[in-house]
């Protein structure tokens, strides 16, 4: 598999390629929370900070998922909740907002080697992230990459209910 990073300079070049990956995933969803429009807003709004950063891979050409983040702003934490104390209040943190693998590739280890090299390549001090809570095999996944689950939150009256997972990165956290 071919790893390619993309930054927020690119986000326009790539959105159709994460919002097709995207549509591929939840076919046959009928969640409204995961329709396409709902994604393309949340597409944009990370995209559009300069900090944003993805990771998309490559089979033969083919994409098989992609991962991607931003950092929040100095301070900042999920919307509708507070951060965690167990987070120093000077850490830097990075959000990890989406990691999405396409079927054909899950159970292959793709989804890690799209974290490692997004989380990886970052210099903040945590590297955090939501999963809902119905997803217990996917908690369990981030728990054994090193999150720890710091609390819940549902951050739009359509979401799901979302843990919060928390990852250090530095000795600073």
């Amino acid at each position: 598999m071919d790893l390619k990073t993309y930054s927020h300079a690119d986000a326009a070049d790539i959105r159709e390629m994460l919002l097709d990956m995207h549509d591929a995933v939840y076919d046959g969803e009928e969640d409204r929370f995961h329709e396409r429009e709902r994604f393309a807003w949340f597409v944009d709004h990370w995209s559009g900070n300069e900090t944003w950063a993805c990771v998309i891979g490559f089979d033969k050409g083919a994409p098989t998922g992609f991962a991607y983040g931003a950092a929040f702003k100095p301070g900042g934490w999920w919307k509708g909740s507070d951060r965690p104390a167990s987070v120093a209040p000077e850490a830097t943190v990075f959000a990890l907002s989406e990691l999405m693998v396409m079927e054909k590739w899950r159970k292959t280890g793709v989804s890690t080697k799209l974290h490692e090299a997004l989380v990886d390549s970052r210099d903040e001090d945590v590297a955090t992230l939501l999963v809902d809570v119905t997803h217990p095999k996917v908690q369990a996944l981030y728990q054994s990459w090193g999150y720890d689950k710091v609390g819940e939150q549902k951050p739009f009256d359509d979401s799901p209910i979302f843990a919060i997972m928390v990852k250090r990165l530095t000795v600073n956290a």
